[in-house]
């Protein structure tokens, strides 16, 4: 509020107001304000017109008389601070708390001759933080009814001038009007029944829920005419439906061609009287898998004297040629049953099965007998042929164990754990020749896939060119079979041993120490004749660790 400072003491009445002709700027002050690139807001100094505000006008002593100034208490003294509490909001002090009634109301029901109206149920729900109001309708299943929420979370009015619903105003026994609809409210639960009474309202009796007339009368038995029947199908569909009869039999067909005794699966369909047989088929028996040994159809056990004479092969027989059809008294664990021309003999079945006939047929046992069993011929042990040197002994194996080979597996966490691991020998080939005498060769053994490769040192004017003499492959022992292989290992490698690598032997004269490093870390599976051999070859002539061959020449690593 701006100071009118040309008002000179006279009435805001037209005709009193005077404009004052100095002041050309009307615009309202700046009250925002930018610092450091964030908007703030700035108090205005000035009103309209660059009058001064009344509040520039106050001095200090005023400004604090307003800050400090109390009001009148009407009861009690100010200073008596003992009785004050902590004031609690009404939504975190009734938060999550609601009054739950039961109702019903009454729909009626047009043009009807079988009902005149329908009770529905109902619950109301009061949510005492904000007097707020739902009506809920229970769902009830295939009743054709739109049911759930009738009236969603709100504050329900209560007359005409918009007064909405306290929870004043309900209690048991009373009629609640909302939006036309008339709800009578019958019963509450327990929360709520402690709340109105702590409140200080007497809680009416509750009042049972009215009967709806036409669920009563869905109740009672129509009356109906029943047609005497010998067999009612329908309650045997009803209480028969899904419970089979199982019976493990024998199928003798030894007497036709290439006859044999096979085993079978009868099951006995109790919901239409109906048998299916299955055959159980078994692993390279040499016949088709098909199951379904006759598929599933009511056998006729008797057929009737006038109708012996029916075409039965070539025409389907029906119940008018057909006295007596197969029922579970004619299936007898232990006896033969002879099933369109066919003999099966029933040696066991399953618990249900025993269950049922304890119950319907206590005459009949069910016990299973022993039956021979057929003796499993002995497989033919697979002769592997000789190994031609084509590939690896793995790969060329993995040909005669399938039509489409597949690759032999490998042991990936030996392969990560000796990765980049090799253990690396000295060698001279044991030849008559003279001239491999002063042949040298170094003997790789990779840890990693138990492979070997074999390097030859070059000879300067041997006549014979150096380099790769064997790549890497896994080298079997002499004498062991393709069927069983034996490969060389590291406790296989002692100085002075002999190495047959295809038909060619080499002698091993000196060793790395990072081989004699590594036994002896697993001496436990490395013969004591192999660590004493190296032992002994090391400690002589190892100055740097680089083994030495008989000429005193270094083993170098091998280039590839």
């Amino acid at each position: 509020m701006s100071w009118n400072w040309n008002s000179h003491g006279l009435p805001f009445l037209p005709g009193y107001t005077f404009r004052d002709v100095t002041k050309s700027a009307f615009h309202r002050s700046q009250t925002l304000d930018y610092k450091n690139g964030y908007a703030l807001p700035r108090r205005p100094t000035v009103g309209i017109g660059q009058d001064p505000l009344l509040s520039e006008q106050l001095i200090q002593q005023e400004i604090s008389e307003l800050s400090f100034e109390t009001p009148d208490n009407t009861y009690g003294s100010c200073c008596d601070h003992s009785l004050v509490e902590d004031f609690i909001p009404a939504h975190v002090a009734l938060d999550k708390k609601v009054l739950r009634y039961y109702a019903y109301f009454e729909e009626k029901i047009l043009f009807s001759p079988e009902e005149e109206y329908r009770v529905r149920p109902v619950v109301i729900y009061y949510y005492l933080e904000d007097d707020s109001m739902c009506i809920t309708e229970p769902m009830v299943e295939n009743s054709g009814i739109p049911q759930g929420t009738r009236i969603k979370r709100q504050r329900l009015p209560k007359n005409d001038r918009g007064d909405p619903y306290q929870w004043k105003n309900l209690n048991l026994g009373m009629d609640l009007e909302v939006y036309g609809v008339k709800y009578h409210i019958t019963q509450c639960d327990a929360f709520t029944k402690e709340f109105m009474e702590s409140e200080g309202i007497v809680v009416n009796d509750p009042e049972p829920m009215p009967v709806d007339p036409y669920s009563k009368r869905r109740n009672k038995p129509l009356p109906s005419h029943t047609t005497p029947s010998d067999f009612d199908r329908l309650h045997q569909f009803l209480t028969m439906d899904r419970k089979v009869l199982h019976f493990f039999a024998l199928w003798d067909s030894a007497d036709s061609l290439y006859g044999d005794t096979r085993p079978v699966t009868i099951q006995y369909f109790l919901v239409d009287d109906t048998v299916e047989i299955r055959e159980v088929h078994e692993a390279n028996s040499g016949r088709d898998p098909f199951p379904v040994l006759m598929r599933r159809q009511r056998l006729p056990k008797k057929i009737k004297p006038e109708s012996e004479t029916f075409p039965s092969c070539v025409l389907e027989v029906t119940t008018d040629e057909v006295q007596e059809y197969y029922s579970p008294k004619d299936f007898q664990v232990g006896e033969t049953v002879k099933l369109l021309g066919r003999r099966f003999l029933l040696y066991d079945c399953d618990g249900f099965t025993k269950e049922y006939y304890q119950k319907n047929y206590p005459d009949m046992e069910m016990k299973p007998i022993e039956v021979p069993r057929r003796t499993d011929v002995p497989p033919e042990r697979r002769e592997v042929p000789p190994y031609n040197g084509f590939g690896s002994l793995e790969d060329s194996l993995q040909n005669c164990l399938s039509v489409i080979p597949e690759p032999p597996k490998k042991n990936v966490l030996k392969m990560l754990e000796n990765n980049n691991k090799v253990l690396r020998y000295s060698a001279r080939l044991d030849s008559l020749n003279p001239e491999d005498e002063d042949r040298r060769f170094i003997l790789s053994y990779f840890l990693s896939d138990d492979m070997i490769s074999i390097f030859e040192k070059p000879t300067r004017n041997s006549g014979i060119i150096g380099g790769k003499f064997l790549k890497k492959t896994r080298i079997p022992k002499p004498g062991c079979t393709v069927e069983n292989p034996e490969f060389y290992s590291p406790a296989d490698f002692a100085i002075g041993a002999t190495v047959e690598v295809f038909s060619r032997r080499f002698v091993l004269t000196d060793a790395d120490r990072n081989v004699l490093t590594y036994l002896e870390s697993i001496s436990s599976e490395i013969p004591s004749q192999t660590l004493e051999s190296l032992r002994q070859k090391l400690h002589v002539g190892t100055a740097n660790h680089q083994p030495a061959d008989q000429n005193g020449d270094d083993v170098v690593e091998p280039s590839s």
